[in-house]
Parts: C-alpha cells; structure tokens; sequence
C-alpha cells in the first residue's frame, strides 16, 4: 500500500503536467492571435481569423490612439468628420474604442473623406482630425471647400488657380498688346470681308464725331451693329444672348481705334 508521501508526490506532479497543458494552450492561442506557428500542427485559418482580425484592430486602436496623445499640442484640425452610416463586411472592431462591431447590417459608421471606421456612438467622441483620403473623394464640384484642399494639400483648390491662370493668360490690361491681338484676328479674315468691315468701321467712326446731335457714339453703335456683325453661325439662342456683351466691346474697339488697326 502506497505511502502518504508518495500519494502527494503523485498529486503534485499531476498538477504541474495539468498547469504545463493550460500554459501550452495559451501560448497556441496567443501564437494564432498574432500569426505565428508554434508547432507541427496549423490551426484551421477560419478559426483563428477572427482572433487574428482581433489582434490587428487592438494594434491599430492603440497607434491612433498614440498618435492622438502626440497631436495634442499640434494645432487641431478643422475639418470634421463626414461619418455616414455603413454596413461593413466581415468582422470590423471600432477604430476609437477597439470594440467589435456587432450586428449584419449598419453595424457603425463610416467617414466618406478619410474613412475611419466606428461606432455609431462612438462618432461624436472622435477628435476633428479628419484627413481627407484621394482614394475617398470622387469630386471636385459640389464638394466642401475643406475636404477638398486637405485631400490636395493645397492652400485652395487647384482648379481655381487654373482657370484664373487660363483667363489672365488671354483678359488683356495693356492697350498695345489689345491692338495687337485684334491685328492677329483681323489678319485671320478673307480680303473682302477684311474690307467690307474697314469700310464699314471709318462711316461708323465719322457718325460718332457728331455724338452730340445724334447720340449715337461708340458704345451705342456697337450695342446696334455687334449682334449683327458678331453672330456665329448654328449658335443657339441663349449662347448668342451670353455673348453680347462681348460683341459690344469687339465692335466698340473696332470703331475707337478704326484707323490703327486698317
């Protein structure tokens, strides 16, 4: 008959093999967690892919959160977040609490411009420190100002500065360089109309010298004679209407400087 020593050196050493089985298991399942095989064995990946998605999103949850800590003597960001309710697919934990996002449908929500991901809940605790992301903003007209010149990282949006560029390039302030320019289109004119219009510019500019009884000067000349003189062919009506303004100053220029540029 065995002895009482020797009955609990037998206990004692079935608890440490019990505690070595609980340890290894531990070390299988943290191993998993992170993607890591410890032996010959590989868990199921459909097993492990939540506890992995696990790890990834505790990992990120604590960078933001780092980076947070680090931004908070940096001057805050205006832009808030534009977070709209989604359905996310496959398993998504909040990117601000690190909680799993329960549910099938409409779990959390979603910013449009930067795209972080939390809870609904959540969404009114997260810092304005939206980003706004290229991959995420799919228009430049009809798109809030903010968002658009972080996504560009641009002091405004860069299709003002273009068309400014572009109209600059060709609204001319110098009068010389003006008369220039209507040379070059007036070269551009087959002889006969280039005549037909010289000759009718010098009556045009002999009518206005007597302004004063007819009240007929250069302006109000061109207002009469600029949408005839002027008129594109297969030009629809509300283009021709936007452009008198710009046949007025055409033909006005054309009668003030008639005998510089014929």
């Amino acid at each position: 008959m065995p002895s009482k020593e020797s009955y609990e050196v037998h206990k004692e050493e079935k608890s440490l093999v019990q505690k070595a089985k609980r340890e290894a298991n531990q070390e299988d399942i943290l191993a998993a967690a992170l993607g890591m095989r410890m032996g010959p064995q590989k868990p199921p990946a459909t097993f492990w892919q939540p506890l992995k998605l696990f790890a990834y999103s505790q990992l990120t949850s604590l960078v933001r959160r780092a980076s947070l800590k680090e931004n908070d003597r940096a001057p805050k960001s205006e832009k808030v977040h534009n977070f709209k309710v989604h359905t996310f697919r496959g398993p998504h934990w909040c990117e601000h609490c690190a909680s799993f996002m329960w549910g099938l449908m409409a779990q959390g929500v979603k910013c449009a411009d930067c795209g972080v991901n939390v809870h609904k809940q959540c969404s009114s605790l997260v810092p304005n420190d939206c980003k706004p992301d290229l991959r995420h903003i799919r228009k430049v007209y009809s798109c809030d100002l903010t968002t658009l010149v972080k996504a560009y990282n641009t002091a405004r949006p860069m299709v003002v500065d273009m068309c400014i560029r572009e109209i600059e390039s060709r609204e001319l302030t110098d009068p010389e360089k003006k008369l220039e320019a209507f040379r070059e289109a007036l070269a551009l004119l087959p002889p006969s109309h280039c005549e037909t219009l010289k000759y009718l510019m010098a009556h045009l500019k002999r009518v206005t010298q007597n302004d004063k009884f007819n009240l007929m000067n250069a302006e109000n000349l061109a207002i009469v004679f600029g949408p005839t003189l002027m008129r594109a062919p297969n030009l629809d009506a509300m283009t021709a209407l936007n452009d008198i303004r710009y046949q007025r100053q055409v033909v006005e220029a054309l009668i003030k400087n008639e005998d510089l540029l014929f």
